[in-house]
């Protein structure tokens, strides 16, 4: 049994040594960016969280990953399992935080009663004509230029440095189940994608992924919702036209079968757009995949790291 079972992933925490400049790429990206009372940058988007995205002044680099527990009173019982305390949390919406070390020493916070906010209006999906079907009839398609519209924060992906322990260490605190486990060869594992244990209740395909890294500990990428497949598109062409960085997209995933966009923000962190993400209930187990798989698409281009090795074979 777990100590706790996280509802869902919060924020994600960075240092930037130019908050205005992060600012203007989180504009860019499609959420709304404002300076708050203790200095730092926070970010919300058209979701209830009051932020998904935080940026201190300082060095470039990832600061702390952010899950949301059910109640204050799991934050007690995590706390008193790990021998921390538990604090007010000093960031839009308030609430109360547990701080944790992972064996990495990558900084978590685990929070609770957080006061939401009211949702910010999202672009609708029209209905789409197929070849058979087509029930938008004497109603052209307009979309208006602009950023994506982020809805929330789906997910983050860890490097890290042993997969066993730190894969042990997160599931048996949070309650994580494995969607997908990734082997280099059979029985040897090397990462797995996790989601939540909301028991008959839908949950994202994974809202952690955990990735055993020759780097060592680090940041990977955080992933955001967006609207609907045009408004990924929307984003995709905004930020090509702002001169923004790419990384990977677009495309659809094999594994969670999100359609996938991937930028870096102005010190080369990873932020995903993605929209049409697998759902699954705590009964739907746990399965194994190849690297082949994890890194593989059902169209788009390919992994940059895939497109390299196929370059160095030509």
């Amino acid at each position: 049994m777990s100590m706790i079972r996280i509802a869902d992933i919060a924020y994600v925490r960075f240092t930037a040594p130019d908050l205005g400049a992060m600012a203007a790429f989180l504009a860019d990206f499609g959420l709304t960016a404002e300076i708050w009372s203790d200095g730092a940058l926070y970010a919300r988007g058209a979701g209830p969280a009051p932020f998904v995205h935080a940026t201190a002044l300082g060095e470039p680099g990832f600061a702390a990953l952010g899950l949301r527990a059910d109640s204050l009173a799991d934050l007690d019982v995590l706390a008193a399992a790990e021998g921390v305390t538990v604090e007010d949390l000093r960031s839009p919406g308030g609430g109360r935080v547990a701080r944790l070390r992972d064996p990495d020493g990558r900084l978590v916070e685990v929070v609770a009663g957080q006061t939401l906010v009211d949702p910010a209006p999202v672009p609708g999906d029209p209905p789409r004509n197929t070849a058979t079907v087509r029930p938008r009839r004497r109603a052209p398609v307009r979309l208006a230029a602009g950023p994506s519209r982020v809805v929330r924060l789906g997910h983050a992906v860890l490097d890290v440095s042993d997969y066993r322990t730190l894969g042990a260490w997160y599931a048996d605190r949070f309650g994580l189940i494995v969607s997908d486990e990734i082997e280099v060869a059979p029985g040897a594992p090397i990462g797995a994608f996790f989601r939540c244990d909301r028991g008959d209740d839908l949950t994202d395909h994974h809202t952690l992924f955990l990735l055993q890294s020759p780097r060592g500990p680090g940041f990977n990428h955080a992933a955001f919702e967006v609207a609907n497949v045009d408004d990924l598109m929307r984003g995709h062409s905004h930020l090509k036209t702002a001169g923004r960085t790419p990384a990977w997209g677009v495309g659809r995933h094999i594994l969670g079968s999100q359609v996938f966009d991937y930028w870096k923000d102005p010190w080369g962190h990873e932020l995903e757009h993605w929209t049409d993400g697998d759902l699954f209930t705590a009964a739907d187990g746990s399965n194994t995949a190849d690297m082949a798989t994890l890194l593989g698409v059902q169209w788009g281009p390919l992994h940059p790291m895939m497109a390299a090795a196929q370059e160095r074979r030509l």
